[in-house]
Protein backbone atom coordinates (compact mmCIF):
# COMPACT_ATOMS: atom_id res chain seq x y z
CA UNK A 1 0.00 0.00 0.00
CA UNK A 2 1.45 3.55 -0.82
CA UNK A 3 1.57 6.15 2.09
CA UNK A 4 -1.36 7.76 0.89
CA UNK A 5 -3.92 4.65 1.09
CA UNK A 6 -2.30 3.74 4.57
CA UNK A 7 -2.50 7.14 5.77
CA UNK A 8 -6.65 6.93 4.48
CA UNK A 9 -7.28 3.55 6.19
CA UNK A 10 -5.33 4.95 9.81
CA UNK A 11 -7.65 7.78 9.74
CA UNK A 12 -10.84 5.57 9.34
CA UNK A 13 -9.93 3.68 12.44
CA UNK A 14 -8.89 7.02 14.19
CA UNK A 15 -12.35 8.13 13.07
CA UNK A 16 -14.16 5.31 14.33
CA UNK A 17 -12.17 5.86 18.09
CA UNK A 18 -13.87 9.31 17.90
CA UNK A 19 -17.16 7.96 17.19
CA UNK A 20 -16.99 5.43 19.77
CA UNK A 21 -15.81 7.62 22.74
CA UNK A 22 -18.75 10.30 21.37
CA UNK A 23 -21.23 7.22 21.70
CA UNK A 24 -19.86 6.61 25.37
CA UNK A 25 -20.62 10.27 26.22
CA UNK A 26 -24.34 10.28 24.88
CA UNK A 27 -24.83 7.23 26.69
CA UNK A 28 -23.79 8.32 30.02
CA UNK A 29 -25.70 12.03 29.06
CA UNK A 30 -28.90 9.92 28.16
CA UNK A 31 -28.38 7.85 31.44
CA UNK A 32 -28.36 11.04 33.32
CA UNK A 33 -31.44 12.49 32.16
CA UNK A 34 -33.50 9.33 32.54
CA UNK A 35 -31.98 9.58 36.51
CA UNK A 36 -33.65 13.32 36.67
CA UNK A 37 -36.90 12.05 35.09
CA UNK A 38 -37.64 9.27 37.63
CA UNK A 39 -35.94 11.90 40.82
CA UNK A 40 -32.94 9.64 42.01
CA UNK A 41 -29.80 10.49 43.76
CA UNK A 42 -27.63 9.53 45.99
CA UNK A 43 -26.82 5.48 45.90
CA UNK A 44 -29.94 5.65 43.85
CA UNK A 45 -28.27 6.71 40.30
CA UNK A 46 -25.80 3.38 41.05
CA UNK A 47 -28.36 1.76 38.70
CA UNK A 48 -27.75 -0.70 35.35
CA UNK A 49 -29.26 -0.35 32.16
CA UNK A 50 -28.60 -2.62 29.14
CA UNK A 51 -25.38 -2.39 27.11
CA UNK A 52 -26.95 -3.81 23.94
CA UNK A 53 -30.66 -2.82 22.65
CA UNK A 54 -33.19 -6.01 22.78
CA UNK A 55 -33.82 -8.04 19.42
CA UNK A 56 -36.38 -7.09 16.98
CA UNK A 57 -39.66 -9.42 18.13
CA UNK A 58 -40.92 -11.85 15.78
CA UNK A 59 -43.87 -10.09 14.36
CA UNK A 60 -45.35 -6.05 14.90
CA UNK A 61 -48.32 -5.40 17.49
CA UNK A 62 -51.52 -5.56 14.88
CA UNK A 63 -54.06 -2.68 15.78
CA UNK A 64 -56.47 -1.85 13.08
CA UNK A 65 -58.41 0.56 15.39
CA UNK A 66 -55.81 2.49 16.57
CA UNK A 67 -57.28 6.01 16.34
CA UNK A 68 -60.31 4.68 18.45
CA UNK A 69 -57.86 3.25 21.03
CA UNK A 70 -55.71 6.01 21.55
CA UNK A 71 -59.70 8.46 21.54
CA UNK A 72 -60.28 5.87 24.29
CA UNK A 73 -57.07 6.10 25.86
CA UNK A 74 -55.33 9.44 25.73
CA UNK A 75 -54.66 10.61 28.97
CA UNK A 76 -54.28 13.99 27.98
CA UNK A 77 -57.47 13.94 26.31
CA UNK A 78 -59.23 12.80 28.96
CA UNK A 79 -58.05 15.81 31.02
CA UNK A 80 -59.35 18.12 28.50
CA UNK A 81 -62.59 16.49 28.64
CA UNK A 82 -62.65 17.18 32.28
CA UNK A 83 -61.56 20.94 32.12
CA UNK A 84 -64.81 21.23 29.79
CA UNK A 85 -66.70 19.84 32.12
CA UNK A 86 -65.45 22.05 35.08
CA UNK A 87 -66.17 25.05 32.38
CA UNK A 88 -69.33 23.95 32.31
CA UNK A 89 -70.27 23.96 35.85
CA UNK A 90 -68.54 27.30 36.42
CA UNK A 91 -70.58 29.04 33.71
CA UNK A 92 -73.43 26.59 35.68
CA UNK A 93 -74.62 24.43 32.14
CA UNK A 94 -75.73 21.58 34.00
CA UNK A 95 -77.82 20.07 31.60
CA UNK A 96 -76.69 18.88 28.04
CA UNK A 97 -79.35 19.58 25.24
CA UNK A 98 -77.44 17.74 22.37
CA UNK A 99 -74.33 15.92 21.70
CA UNK A 100 -71.54 16.28 18.83
CA UNK A 101 -68.79 14.80 17.65
CA UNK A 102 -65.34 16.59 17.18
CA UNK A 103 -65.45 15.99 13.53
CA UNK A 104 -68.92 17.48 13.36
CA UNK A 105 -68.08 20.50 15.75
CA UNK A 106 -65.00 21.61 13.71
CA UNK A 107 -66.65 21.01 10.04
CA UNK A 108 -69.71 23.77 11.39
CA UNK A 109 -72.11 21.12 11.42
CA UNK A 110 -74.36 18.70 13.43
CA UNK A 111 -76.13 15.90 12.46
CA UNK A 112 -78.85 16.93 14.96
CA UNK A 113 -82.11 17.22 13.32
CA UNK A 114 -85.11 18.62 15.51
CA UNK A 115 -88.50 16.63 14.98
CA UNK A 116 -91.90 18.77 14.89
CA UNK A 117 -92.71 16.81 18.26
CA UNK A 118 -89.70 18.33 20.20
CA UNK A 119 -87.86 15.27 19.72
CA UNK A 120 -84.10 15.21 18.92
CA UNK A 121 -83.22 13.01 16.00
CA UNK A 122 -79.18 11.93 15.55
CA UNK A 123 -77.55 10.72 12.25
CA UNK A 124 -75.23 7.89 12.82
CA UNK A 125 -71.78 8.51 10.70
CA UNK A 126 -71.11 4.59 10.31
CA UNK A 127 -67.58 4.89 12.57
CA UNK A 128 -69.06 5.38 15.93
CA UNK A 129 -65.89 3.79 16.92
CA UNK A 130 -64.05 6.70 16.24
CA UNK A 131 -66.44 9.43 17.30
CA UNK A 132 -65.24 11.53 20.12
CA UNK A 133 -68.55 12.26 21.36
CA UNK A 134 -68.96 16.28 23.19
CA UNK A 135 -72.36 17.71 25.25
CA UNK A 136 -73.52 21.30 23.93
CA UNK A 137 -75.46 22.93 26.51
CA UNK A 138 -77.99 25.25 25.16
CA UNK A 139 -78.75 28.46 27.89
CA UNK A 140 -82.03 29.40 26.34
CA UNK A 141 -81.38 33.09 27.89
CA UNK A 142 -79.68 36.29 26.82
CA UNK A 143 -77.74 37.06 30.37
CA UNK A 144 -75.85 33.63 29.24
CA UNK A 145 -74.66 34.17 26.03
CA UNK A 146 -71.11 34.68 27.54
CA UNK A 147 -71.09 31.15 29.06
CA UNK A 148 -72.41 29.89 26.11
CA UNK A 149 -69.40 31.55 23.78
CA UNK A 150 -67.11 30.41 26.54
CA UNK A 151 -68.18 27.08 26.80
CA UNK A 152 -68.26 26.62 22.91
CA UNK A 153 -64.71 28.14 22.39
CA UNK A 154 -63.38 25.09 25.22
CA UNK A 155 -65.58 22.44 23.11
CA UNK A 156 -63.76 23.89 19.60
CA UNK A 157 -60.24 23.39 21.45
CA UNK A 158 -61.23 19.87 22.69
CA UNK A 159 -62.34 18.86 19.50
CA UNK A 160 -59.35 19.95 17.82
CA UNK A 161 -57.37 18.42 20.44
CA UNK A 162 -59.49 15.24 19.25
CA UNK A 163 -58.47 15.34 15.56
CA UNK A 164 -55.04 15.82 16.48
CA UNK A 165 -54.86 12.13 18.02
CA UNK A 166 -56.20 10.68 15.90
CA UNK A 167 -53.12 12.20 13.32
CA UNK A 168 -50.96 11.30 16.40
CA UNK A 169 -51.70 7.45 16.53
CA UNK A 170 -52.06 6.82 12.85
CA UNK A 171 -48.34 8.68 12.24
CA UNK A 172 -46.97 6.39 15.40
CA UNK A 173 -48.41 3.31 14.02
CA UNK A 174 -46.72 4.13 10.89
CA UNK A 175 -43.56 4.98 12.06
CA UNK A 176 -43.64 2.41 14.23
CA UNK A 177 -44.25 -0.62 11.21
CA UNK A 178 -42.16 1.67 8.72
CA UNK A 179 -39.13 1.30 11.29
CA UNK A 180 -39.73 -2.44 11.86
CA UNK A 181 -39.29 -3.37 8.46
CA UNK A 182 -36.27 -1.49 7.42
CA UNK A 183 -34.68 -2.80 10.64
CA UNK A 184 -35.71 -6.30 9.16
CA UNK A 185 -34.20 -5.47 6.02
CA UNK A 186 -30.72 -4.39 7.40
CA UNK A 187 -30.71 -7.97 9.92
CA UNK A 188 -31.77 -10.49 7.08
CA UNK A 189 -30.75 -9.40 3.89
CA UNK A 190 -27.82 -6.42 4.02
CA UNK A 191 -25.78 -7.74 7.42
CA UNK A 192 -26.01 -11.27 6.05
CA UNK A 193 -24.98 -9.89 2.54
CA UNK A 194 -21.74 -7.85 4.06
CA UNK A 195 -20.44 -10.78 5.97
CA UNK A 196 -20.43 -13.05 3.20
CA UNK A 197 -18.81 -10.16 0.81
CA UNK A 198 -16.20 -9.99 3.62
CA UNK A 199 -15.76 -13.45 3.87
CA UNK A 200 -15.12 -13.69 0.20
CA UNK A 201 -12.65 -11.03 0.30
CA UNK A 202 -10.76 -12.45 3.00
CA UNK A 203 -10.22 -15.60 0.46
CA UNK A 204 -9.48 -14.13 -2.41
CA UNK A 205 -6.58 -12.23 -0.14
CA UNK A 206 -5.32 -15.65 1.19
CA UNK A 207 -4.99 -16.45 -1.87
CA UNK A 208 -3.30 -13.43 -3.12
CA UNK A 209 -5.54 -12.30 -6.06
CA UNK A 210 -6.38 -9.17 -4.64
CA UNK A 211 -4.93 -6.90 -2.35
CA UNK A 212 -4.80 -5.38 0.70
CA UNK A 213 -6.53 -2.34 0.31
CA UNK A 214 -9.52 -4.57 -1.32
CA UNK A 215 -9.56 -6.81 1.65
CA UNK A 216 -10.12 -3.62 4.22
CA UNK A 217 -12.38 -1.48 2.19
CA UNK A 218 -14.65 -4.49 2.60
CA UNK A 219 -14.11 -4.50 6.32
CA UNK A 220 -15.07 -0.60 6.39
CA UNK A 221 -18.36 -1.08 4.60
CA UNK A 222 -19.23 -3.82 6.77
CA UNK A 223 -18.78 -1.31 9.65
CA UNK A 224 -20.67 1.32 7.79
CA UNK A 225 -23.42 -1.45 7.07
CA UNK A 226 -23.27 -2.72 11.26
CA UNK A 227 -23.73 1.21 12.23
CA UNK A 228 -27.21 1.34 10.06
CA UNK A 229 -28.63 -1.91 11.40
CA UNK A 230 -27.83 -0.61 14.45
CA UNK A 231 -29.50 2.95 14.06
CA UNK A 232 -32.48 0.99 12.17
CA UNK A 233 -33.18 -1.37 15.82
CA UNK A 234 -32.73 1.56 17.70
CA UNK A 235 -35.51 3.41 15.33
CA UNK A 236 -37.54 1.00 15.94
CA UNK A 237 -37.71 0.69 19.87
CA UNK A 238 -37.95 4.72 20.20
CA UNK A 239 -40.66 4.25 17.50
CA UNK A 240 -42.43 1.49 20.03
CA UNK A 241 -41.95 3.77 23.18
CA UNK A 242 -43.77 6.87 20.49
CA UNK A 243 -46.58 4.67 19.87
CA UNK A 244 -47.39 3.78 23.33
CA UNK A 245 -47.18 7.37 23.88
CA UNK A 246 -49.32 8.18 21.28
CA UNK A 247 -52.11 5.73 22.57
CA UNK A 248 -52.42 6.31 26.25
CA UNK A 249 -50.08 8.90 26.77
CA UNK A 250 -49.32 12.60 25.67
CA UNK A 251 -47.61 12.88 22.31
CA UNK A 252 -44.41 11.21 21.59
CA UNK A 253 -40.57 12.04 22.28
CA UNK A 254 -38.95 15.72 20.99
CA UNK A 255 -37.61 16.11 17.83
CA UNK A 256 -34.29 16.84 18.95
CA UNK A 257 -34.13 13.43 20.60
CA UNK A 258 -35.66 11.66 17.47
CA UNK A 259 -32.20 13.13 15.17
CA UNK A 260 -30.71 10.02 13.61
CA UNK A 261 -26.72 9.32 14.41
CA UNK A 262 -25.02 9.98 11.42
CA UNK A 263 -23.22 6.87 10.63
CA UNK A 264 -19.81 6.69 9.30
CA UNK A 265 -19.79 6.72 5.37
CA UNK A 266 -16.12 5.97 4.20
CA UNK A 267 -16.98 3.85 1.29
CA UNK A 268 -14.29 5.74 -1.02
CA UNK A 269 -11.74 5.48 1.46
CA UNK A 270 -11.15 8.85 1.93
CA UNK A 271 -11.13 11.06 5.53
CA UNK A 272 -13.46 13.51 6.04
CA UNK A 273 -16.31 11.74 3.69
CA UNK A 274 -20.01 13.16 4.61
Amino acid sequence: MTKGSQAREHVFYAELAGQSAKARLEARLAKEELTRLMGLWGPEINYQVPNRLPALPNGLVKRNLIEAEALKRRVDLQMAKLDLEATAKSYRLTEATRYVTDLELLAGFETEREKEDGDVEKETTGQAELEFVIPIFDSGKARMRKAELGYMRSANLLAEKAVNVRSEARSAYQAYRANYDIARHYRNSVLPLRTKIEEESLLTYNAMITNTFELLSDSRDKVNSILLAVNAKRDFWLATVDLKAAVAGGGGRSANRNERAKPMAASGGEAGAP
